[in-house]
């Protein structure tokens, strides 16, 4: 895949991830594990949504250095643009309250996230942070990836709610399809043939 095309793929992906966080947070039937802590944080720093996001990413990335983990230009890219993004599609795209449409809002969301996953994963130009923070794990500490990825993603969780953040059907549903989707996905956007079995990262803020 040529450099170039590798590039508008990583932003096209990234891009498309901010908006796909911003449709699953207003479609308010819960969200992602890393969009609940950064619910319960908007809720007591009156920051944005997106800022939270942001900075959240860089703590994040500090935690990459003892863990020995070494950011490339998708995990900057990554950290850069999908706050501000998420920002904006909160700034434009309504709150839903009507069953059918918070419904179709995320679902809509859901599968806008798995798009963008396969686009930006696929460019091959780094994980993002929170993907970054469990391959540290288990690189460093020797924690299969699966379960570092659940005690983040359960500690994340249980630190938003405790803070305000939204839990519901969405948290479930996210929780159970982002990986199968994903897992679709991925294939047709790779820079290289991978297995569909291949891991499937965290959320920006689901994952990235």
């Amino acid at each position: 895949m040529l450099f170039s095309r590798r590039l508008l793929q990583l932003f096209v992906g990234l891009t498309a991830y901010g908006f796909a966080i911003a449709l699953m947070v207003r479609a308010g039937i819960g969200v992602a594990p890393w969009d609940v802590l950064s619910q319960g944080l908007v809720r007591h720093t009156g920051l944005t949504f997106g800022t939270v996001t942001f900075v959240t990413s860089l703590v994040v990335l500090l935690l990459w250095i003892p863990l020995r983990q070494r950011p490339r230009f998708g995990t900057i890219a990554n950290t850069l643009m999908i706050g501000p993004v998420a920002d904006l599609g909160l700034h434009v795209l309504p709150q839903q309250t009507a069953w059918w449409a918070q419904g179709l809002t995320f679902a809509g969301g859901l599968l806008l996230l798995a798009v963008a996953s396969g686009l930006y994963i696929g460019a091959d130009f780094g994980p993002g942070p929170r993907d970054g923070l469990m391959l540290g794990l288990h690189a460093r500490l020797g924690w299969r990836v699966g379960v570092a990825r659940t005690a983040i993603e359960v500690t994340v969780l249980a630190a938003g709610w405790l803070l305000g953040g939204q839990i519901g059907i969405g948290t479930a549903a996210e929780a159970l399809l982002i990986g199968p989707l994903v897992a679709i996905m991925l294939p047709l956007f790779a820079r290289r043939r991978v297995a569909t079995s291949a891991v499937v990262p965290a959320p920006a803020s689901s994952s990235v």
